[in-house]
Order: C-alpha cells, then structure tokens, then sequence
C-alpha cells in the first residue's frame, strides 16, 4: 500500500509517520505539506490511499478530496475537530480519525482500506495465497520450514528470527515483508515481533498496558501496547 500523508503541521506528519512504519503491507509512504502539494504529488506517487488533514491553508482537505482525478486514492480524512464527520463521510471518505487518535484506532481505518483495495483489485492482481512453508538457505543447504510450525517471529537487524519447536533459523527478509507473504493467520505484536494465532494460549499483563503473550509451549513473546486491541479482537473473532 502506498500512502500520502497531507497535513500542513510537521509535528503531525511525523507522527503519522512513525506510526505506519510498524504496520505491515505498507510499501511506500510520503508527505505534502498542504493541498496544493499534494495534488501536485498525486501523479507521480499514485498513492493508495490519502491520510488527509481537514483545516490547511488555501485548500481544504475537503477540497483535496473533491479534486481528485479518477481513478482516485482512498481518502482517510485526520482532524481535531469533529464537526467535519458528516461532510468527510459525504466526501466518501472511508474513515475519519480525530485527533488525538492511538495506534489501534489507526489500525481499524488500515484494516477498513485494506479491505476496500482488496474489492477494487482485479483478479489479475489478487493477492497470492499465503505461503506453506519457507526456505532458508544456511550454510549446509536450505532448510524447509513448515509455515504452521512457526511459533513466533522476531526481528533482527537486517534478518528476522524463525522461533519453531525444531529451532531458530535465520532468514534475510524484512518483518513487513514476511508478514505479508505468510498471511492472516500471523500478526504483528511489536515493534520487533509477531505471532502466529493459533499458538496464543493467553495474555499476561504487564506495566502501562503492555503485556506478554503465553505460547501452548510456555514460551512468552512481548506485547505492545499499541497492538494489543487488534490480536484481542482477531482472538475473539477466530
């Protein structure tokens, strides 16, 4: 997914950014700093999606939205004010985010753009089924790894760690890059980490709203914070 953050606070735009770096499937992201940038943008980028800001100077997000070419991006509008909710839906935004929002409620809106791209992709494009198993080159061969043997994944400078009841092996990819190949069954739980659903045995509490996730196998993977409401919600909906 390609993203367009338009919002003419810097302060905004940094968050914004911050917070998608941790979430998976996001290609590309960018920033323009009013309308009239963003408009400019639209071509070359070809962004998925917009995360736009209502109130800036000389064209409103509203006005951002009303100008789109066609086909045009998916529309998140992003605002502190909330008597904008009923003209951004009547934009045919597909959510609106009130500032201060959390990484969760970012998420619900990922989701809800998700699901949207997937109804607009031709089946030409549609997404490959999710992987069975994994090769990992190592020093004496390739190493076949069943997909649902993987208990947890964890980052780990340029490689990501594979925890399985038969080891730990390690394979040169991205964390995003991975999770998007394995598909739904596995989700992020931190920055640095994710889990495969069907190993969650239960939730522990910690400080501040983390928490640990307990495997079947008494094995315990950290849990931020900010991705807890979302593997609560994909525990209550399996």
């Amino acid at each position: 997914m390609r993203i367009l953050i338009v919002d003419d606070e810097r302060p905004a735009r940094d968050k914004l950014r911050r917070m998608l770096t941790s979430e998976p499937g996001i290609t590309a992201i960018e920033e323009a700093r009013d309308g009239v940038e963003a408009l400019e943008r639209l071509p070359a980028f070809a962004p998925d999606l917009l995360l736009l800001d209502i109130q800036m100077p000389e064209i409103t997000g509203l006005d951002v939205a009303a100008s789109l070419p066609t086909p045009a991006p998916l529309v998140v509008f992003v605002t502190a004010y909330d008597e904008y909710a009923i003209r951004a839906f009547d934009a045919n935004a597909i959510d609106y985010l009130l500032k201060p929002y959390d990484q969760p409620r970012l998420q619900r809106a990922l989701h809800r753009v998700r699901d949207r791209l997937a109804q607009q992709r031709p089946a030409s494009e549609a997404p490959l089924p999710a992987v069975t198993q994994l090769l990992v080159p190592e020093r004496s061969g390739t190493r076949i790894v069943k997909v649902d043997q993987i208990q947890w994944i964890e980052t780990a400078d340029n490689y990501v760690i594979l925890h399985t009841a038969d080891g730990e092996p390690l394979m040169r990819q991205t964390l995003a890059g991975l999770l998007e190949k394995l598909g739904p069954r596995f989700i992020r739980c931190h920055r640095r980490a994710a889990i495969q659903l069907s190993w969650i045995s239960s939730i522990a509490n910690l400080d501040k709203g983390d928490g640990e996730i307990i495997l079947h196998n008494g094995a315990r993977v950290p849990l931020s914070r900010q991705f807890r409401a979302e593997i609560e919600t994909r525990l209550a909906s399996n």
